[in-house]
């Protein structure tokens, strides 16, 4: 999966995440992540947490 670092989550109670520097922060920090971190972003389809 691929997210530009400027995309925008719209949620359903009308607030907005971040998302992409959300992902962005969440790469640059895998090696501080746990295993049961790692497998759930890896379960969400973020190819680079199951490395």
């Amino acid at each position: 999966m691929t997210v530009p670092r400027a995309h925008v989550e719209a949620l359903p109670d009308g607030s907005e995440v971040n998302l992409g520097v959300w992902i962005m922060n969440q790469k640059g920090r895998r090696a501080q992540l746990t295993a049961d971190k790692l497998a759930a972003l890896a379960a969400l389809g973020l190819n680079w947490a199951a490395s």
